[in-house]
């Protein structure tokens, strides 16, 4: 290492000492005497050594071209041409100069040499200059010196001193000529005059490339060429002045796209119309621009010359000029970026958050572009509302409709797109604008109705516009929601009033309650005795038809033979899906035939749920029935206890053992089903049908009548034990129901034996005189199987005793489960949600312990 390092000194001193000897205004060769030890060549050495050694990183890129150009350059700049010239052939030959013996890091030499030169300039200038740069052989690039290198160059030789190349001059001066034209050419394309920096300011800021600045797809951007040498500010300043441009072309790419695109749905009328809108605003552009043009036809003085007071048109006045257009354009173009995924409503929506800004200039430049956009979404909205008409072919209306039945025009027909519900719109304004031109539609399809033109157009005076287009625009929401109000409530009203009167709704509501919900009371006893034995059949042996004749005799043997025909003839018999084993009374239902326009309020969810409340009632009715029914075949009084007064002790305590059992039972059945059925009749569906009413009265449009009426169905549904939280409730219920009719059966057996054995008691104490006779018909009676009467009278009290405890220990067993099942069924209440169930609670175990208490009340 340490040798490697000395070879290294001794080269630079050797160097040094070649250079110190050699006298570039002495053309004999240098001499190699000089000393060492000298102060000259020490400061030297010195020099050499600190630039050799220097670690510094040039500033500017390792191009020899570029380098070269510059020492051209410098030399053409200080007036001498021939140098520059010579300069230029020496670079040529040095630069071809390939393979051994070349040198391969050409820029490197170039910058050491023009460094060297640089600091030679400092040194003559300075008191003790150094002897290195005083005998530079390149003397400051002196390349002009009357020498013999000149004189073998002028003959074209080549002479090497030391391996130093050295060129000759022409004596003719041919090359410095041409060089000065060089030197000029240089000048022109580097020293460029505001003027033309003007020109193709001007030319980027319309989308075109210029001489001198050109748009430079890598930096997505207009940029003056690095070959052209002007100052700093003024390249930053035609940078600042060629974003213009780039927004330009952002914002007419976007019109032009859209364009090339239309009438594609993605574009649609709205987005036409901000194309429209950022149309016009680039025609007042392109006036400016024709103006700016105009004035920069004047000549300038140019960039490196002192500019004059005169009035021309400057970079800097371009930046005046420039103030409020390039605010603008980049409002469009943060406008085209943000539009490119939106449409319609949407678009809309988007453009207006823009315009809520503090700047006057910005907030008035969006208003009024806002005002061309939303022009077709005010046309859709007045279309709408005061026609019903929806005009959106590019689906960019916040309003959708679909096809679908008349039942559910009202339901389904038409929704909000929230993707589409522009900003400045509110969302109860927008649901307002939706039902208006809903109401519109209904009343035009479903009721067959013309009176809501009327109702438009006096909405459209008492909001003081008119009907015709163009009438609403941006700006004015408050007159679009004036208008909206009053054309709603108009309407909405209209609509009701042909609800109410031309198709009775309220009549065909109290209807279904009578018939379906079992309010006709009359009638649904008169129907349910004519229809028991037919209903007590399988169910796949029962005719629809003959069930229809039984409905249309109870209508005629009740007040309903009084109702409106048109409400009798909805009414009919409905026979639900059955299995093998299914009785009458499980798939029996009446159903209301609700055509159009009360379809919309009786849909088939909504007659379903009808239906599940006529099962339930029907079945609450039919146990009522059954214990009715049981209750006229036990007859009381028609048993009289000296009918048995043959029979022994112990029949007779059995047999009123057992009567007792099946009255109290009887009893405790009854108060609950009519507490039961006092409820649902009056607590549920009297309260609700009152509270129902009452929001008919208030409802002001057809919403409010849905809603009211879900709200009617829903309070019966769950008041009645068949809501979704109430399944096991009603299950509960169901199997007492079923206990009880069970209860009904064994009753109707317990009485018929009791009359039997009544009978033949009677038969046994007639007298004497009707023995015989009585004889004759006892022998007749007693070849029939099971009589009571076959073994005489020892037999029948032996068949009745066991007859009579048979019954008794049934109706103990149904004694206790019903008991079970009823304690069951009121534990439950209790933690019901509803507080109507919980009441219901109070009043059944109420009733059941008075029932208890007095069992013969």
């Amino acid at each position: 290492m340490e040798e490697d390092q000395q070879t290294i000194l001794d080269l630079v001193k050797e160097l040094v000492n070649r250079l110190l000897s050699q006298n570039p205004q002495n053309p004999k060769p240098p001499t190699s005497n000089t000393n060492p030890n000298s102060p000259d060549f020490l400061n030297s050495l010195r020099y050499a050594i600190r630039i050799l050694s220097s670690r510094l990183t040039p500033s500017i890129a390792p191009d020899a071209a570029a380098i070269s150009e510059s020492i051209k350059r410098g030399l053409a700049t200080q007036g001498k041409s021939s140098q520059a010239l010579t300069f230029s052939e020496l670079y040529n030959k040095f630069a071809s100069k390939t393979g051994s013996g070349s040198i391969n890091n050409k820029w490197a030499v170039l910058y050491l040499l023009k460094i060297i030169s640089e600091d030679k300039k400092i040194a003559q200038n300075a008191p003790n200059p150094s002897p290195l740069l005083t005998n530079l052989g390149l003397n400051e690039l002196d390349l002009s010196s009357e020498s013999r290198v000149s004189h073998n160059f002028k003959r074209g030789e080549k002479d090497y001193n030391n391996g130093v190349l050295f060129v000759t001059k022409d004596p003719e001066n041919l090359r410095e000529i041409a060089f000065r034209e060089f030197v000029n050419l240089i000048k022109e394309e580097n020293e460029v005059s505001e003027e033309v920096l003007v020109r193709d300011v001007l030319y980027a800021c319309q989308g075109i490339d210029g001489k001198y600045v050109k748009f430079d797809a890598n930096v997505d951007g207009y940029v003056l060429l690095d070959s052209i040498k002007v100052p700093r500010a003024t390249r930053v300043m035609v940078r600042k002045l060629c974003e213009l441009g780039w927004l330009f072309r952002k914002v007419r790419g976007y019109i032009s796209e859209s364009m090339d695109r239309f009438p594609a749905e993605d574009v649609g009328t709205v987005g036409q119309a901000f194309c429209a809108a950022l149309q016009n605003e680039l025609l007042d552009y392109y006036k400016l621009l024709a103006v700016l043009e105009a004035q920069a036809m004047n000549p300038i003085p140019l960039v490196s010359e002192t500019a004059s007071s005169g009035n021309y048109l400057s970079l800097r006045r371009l930046l005046v000029w420039f103030a409020e257009p390039i605010v603008k354009m980049r409002l469009m173009a943060v406008l085209v970026d943000k539009c490119r995924v939106v449409r319609g409503g949407a678009m809309a929506g988007a453009i207006h958050l823009h315009a809520q800004h503090g700047d006057p200039l910005v907030n008035e430049f969006m208003r009024s572009l806002l005002r061309c956009v939303c022009s077709p979404l005010f046309e859709m909205v007045r279309s709408w509302v005061l026609e019903g008409q929806l005009e959106d072919i590019f689906a960019e209306f916040f309003v959708v409709g679909q096809p679908v039945k008349a039942e559910a025009l009202w339901r389904e027909g038409y929704r909000l797109h929230a993707g589409m519900l522009p900003s400045f719109i509110s969302q109860p304004l927008a649901q307002r604008i939706l039902r208006t031109g809903k109401s519109i539609n209904f009343l035009r399809v479903c009721c067959d109705d013309r009176g809501w033109a009327d109702a438009t157009t006096e909405a459209a005076a008492a909001a003081g516009t008119t009907t015709r287009r163009g009438s609403l625009g941006y700006g004015e929401t408050d007159a679009l929601e004036t208008l909206v109000v009053e054309a709603a409530k108009r309407i909405d009203k209209h609509l009701l009033d042909v609800m109410y009167t031309r198709y009775k709704f309220k009549e065909h509501c109290l209807a279904i309650k009578r018939y379906l919900l079992l309010g006709q009371g009359d009638f649904v006893q008169y129907l349910m005795d004519i229809v028991g034995q037919e209903l007590s059949e399988p169910a796949n042996t029962i005719s629809s038809f003959q069930l229809a004749g039984l409905l249309e005799s109870a209508i005629r043997s009740s007040n309903a033979q009084y109702d409106d025909r048109d409400i009798l003839d909805r009414l009919r018999v409905k026979m639900m899906p059955h299995g093998t084993g299914d009785r009458g009374w499980d798939v029996f239902s009446l159903e209301y035939d609700a055509r159009v326009p009360l379809d919309t309020v009786f849909t088939e969810s909504i007659m379903a749920r009808y239906l599940r409340i006529f099962n339930f009632l029907w079945k609450l009715r039919r146990v009522e029935h059954a214990l009715i029914g049981a209750w006229k075949t036990m007859k009381p009084n028609c048993i009289a206890s000296h009918s048995f007064t043959k029979l022994q002790h112990a029949v007779k305590l059995r047999l009123l053992s057992t009567l007792r059992r099946c009255q109290v039972l009887w009893n405790q059945m009854n108060h609950f089903v009519t507490n039961l059925q006092y409820y649902i009749m009056f607590e549920v569906l009297e309260v609700s049908w009152s509270n129902f009413s009452n929001e008919m009265e208030v409802a002001r449009d057809l919403d409010d009548l849905l809603a009211a009426h879900d709200k009617y169905l829903h309070s019966i549904v769950e008041k009645s034990l068949l809501g979704e939280r109430s399944q096991s409730l009603c299950k509960s219920l169901f199997v007492l129901f079923d206990l009880i009719l069970r209860f009904r059966s064994h009753a109707d057996r317990l009485y018929e034996g009791i009359y039997e054995l009544q009978t033949r008691t009677r038969a046994s104490s007639l007298s004497s005189q009707d023995k015989n006779r009585s004889w004759r018909q006892t022998r007749d009676k007693s070849s029939e199987p099971g009589s009571w009467l076959n073994d005489g009278r020892k037999a029948l009290e032996e068949r009745a005793g066991e007859f009579l405890q048979n019954m008794g220990q049934e109706l103990e067993a149904i004694s206790k489960e019903y008991t079970v099942l009823l304690e069951g069924f009121l534990s439950q209440l209790p933690v019901q949600q509803h507080v109507d169930l919980k009441f219901l609670f109070f009043r059944l175990d109420f009733a059941e312990f008075y029932s208890r208490l007095h069992p013969g009340s």
